[in-house]
């Protein structure tokens, strides 16, 4: 009998401004996206109630990221929002590969051929920008090729007859 191999999903962090409704809705629905397409998504603004601890949610996202093989992360805005930039960063230093994604079309960075913040365009393993007029299923398309060619699956040990 020859074994299977077990492939568990690849996970991912979520990483961008959770502010306002228009962030949140978006953030909720990209999840819900990646979801359908077999990864596990750990989306903060979905685990960290205000109740808690500026020390509590800190730590509550290290430990997220952590968990996370990839982090994916939003670099919307004039400059992209600094929590997400301190998550990309902690995710660089931690060996994680990063796809940095921009649906906002105008151009904030300060250096030729990084059109935002040069540090976070150089860590990115990978990004996607758009072009303006960009069709939500558009963005999706690229956001998941860029995903998948940027992680594996992770494969565990091979498995005899078990389910």
């Amino acid at each position: 009998m020859r074994a299977k191999r077990k492939v568990r999903r690849t996970k991912i962090y979520l990483a961008g401004p959770l502010f306002t409704l228009a962030e949140q809705t978006f953030n909720a629905a990209l999840a819900r996206f990646l979801e359908s397409k077999g990864f596990a998504v750990w989306l903060p603004q979905e685990h960290e109630p205000r109740r808690n601890t500026a020390q509590a949610i800190f730590q509550m996202d290290v430990a997220a990221i952590d968990w996370a093989d990839i982090v994916v992360a939003c670099m919307d805005g004039p400059d992209p929002d600094s929590g997400t930039a301190w998550e990309c960063g902690y995710a660089y230093a931690s060996g994680k590969p990063i796809v940095c994604y921009r649906t906002d079309f105008r151009i904030s960075g300060d250096t030729k051929g990084a059109p935002y913040n040069l540090m976070l365009t150089e860590s990115a393993t990978s990004r996607v920008e758009l072009r303006f007029r960009t069709k939500p299923d558009e963005f999706h398309r690229r956001l998941l090729a860029h995903i998948r060619r940027t992680s594996r699956p992770v494969r565990t040990k091979f498995s005899r007859g078990q389910n």
